[in-house]
């Protein structure tokens, strides 16, 4: 059936959106048209989709303004969506504000996650990309081989980083996790081992580019000695997307750019403690996740919407620059002989384990 058309409410953060993709353009497919309820950050990237109808919203003003400026940017999202009426309403959030924000929007079938039923639940433990398949199109949960492919944009801007005069051009990701709902400093690798990795890297003649957003300044101090290409805050999300292309390798911590990197062609190295990769490592061939923790009972410790009251995320301390360029090495090697490397978790040593560091740390 032609013609009917789903009204996706997801504002952010870019990880999730990308996550979402795959099972929208899965009903983009069985002949939806697709309207996207959106906030300021993933504007540009769904905007390089084709079949997507953005509707920009204001989700500074809606989540963090003053009380007037919040009733005004509710009533301009509500007159751009209430005068359409949908076949399909989803807004992929627990969150009861984005649940009310949702509530005028007419539609014949409305999905709302919720933990109060399993099929509106994202189930712990499971990618979260097939999961929102499983909730848009009304899968039974019963067995399904496979797992839902990532979607590309597919309208792209020409944009190209210089030609590569090193061997190789590693990105690495030292910031991040910070978006409009707030920052989730727990999720970053400390900044000192991208500091390691960077010097090793350079000093075998590879160039070592840096990408980040406008928030990530803090970044430069600590890599300011070194020759590195800084990208940080210079590009747009599809831009970074490209970017990332262009590398023989990305390094990233779980937070937005990861997710760009695995819509790109770059082999991925993600390192992980807080959360579980399983549900968010993207997944495709020279994809590798590294989880930190080994050993903790409190691993992972995100429950969707919250990190544990923790002061020293000693998961992601666990993680050593070496094992990382170990891995990274490996990977390089896979590709460049022409193996195809698929997905797949690594976990670092348990003697690796800094937990008389945390210890120390919690006492002082």
């Amino acid at each position: 059936m032609v013609g009917r058309r789903a009204l996706i409410v997801k504002f952010g953060q870019i990880g999730d959106v990308i996550m979402a993709i795959p099972a929208v353009s899965a009903l983009h497919a069985r002949g939806f048209e697709i309207d996207w309820l959106c906030g300021h950050a993933a504007r540009p990237l769904l905007e390089c989709y084709s079949w997507i109808r953005v509707i920009p919203a204001d989700d500074a003003a809606i989540l963090r303004g003053g009380l007037l400026e919040r009733v005004k940017a509710i009533a301009r999202l509500w007159a751009s969506v209430i005068p359409t009426r949908y076949d399909l309403s989803a807004t992929l959030y627990y969150d009861r504000r984005f649940h009310l924000l949702a509530f005028p929007i007419r539609a014949r079938r409305r999905v709302i996650l919720s933990r109060k039923s399993r099929t509106s639940t994202l189930l712990a433990g499971r990618r979260h990309t097939d999961e929102y398949m499983r909730i848009l199109l009304q899968y039974e949960d019963t067995v399904r081989e496979g797992s839902s492919a990532l979607v590309r944009p597919d309208r792209l801007p020409k944009f190209r980083l210089p030609a590569k005069k090193k061997l190789k051009r590693i990105a690495i990701v030292p910031g991040g996790t910070k978006n409009v709902a707030g920052e989730q400093t727990l999720r970053r690798w400390p900044i000192e081992n991208y500091e390691r990795i960077a010097t090793t890297l350079l000093d075998r003649d590879w160039e070592v580019v840096v990408v980040g957003g406008q928030d990530d300044d803090w970044v430069r101090p600590h890599l300011q000695h070194l020759p590195v290409t800084d990208l940080i805050g210079k590009l747009s999300l599809p831009e970074v997307l490209c970017a990332f292309d262009d590398c023989d390798a990305v390094v990233s911590h779980d937070t937005g750019p990861l997710h760009l990197a695995g819509l790109s062609e770059a082999p991925l190295i993600g390192l992980f403690g807080p959360t579980d990769p399983a549900t968010f490592q993207p997944r495709r061939a020279f994809s590798v996740a590294i989880w930190g923790g080994h050993g903790f009972a409190c691993r992972p410790c995100y429950d969707g919407r919250n990190f544990a009251p923790c002061r020293f995320n000693g998961c992601m301390h666990q993680i050593s620059p070496e094992l990382v360029l170990r891995e990274l090495d490996c990977l390089l090697s896979n590709r460049d002989q022409g193996q195809i490397r698929d997905w797949t978790i690594v976990f670092p040593e348990e003697s690796s384990s800094p937990l008389s560091t945390i210890t120390e740390f919690g006492r002082s």
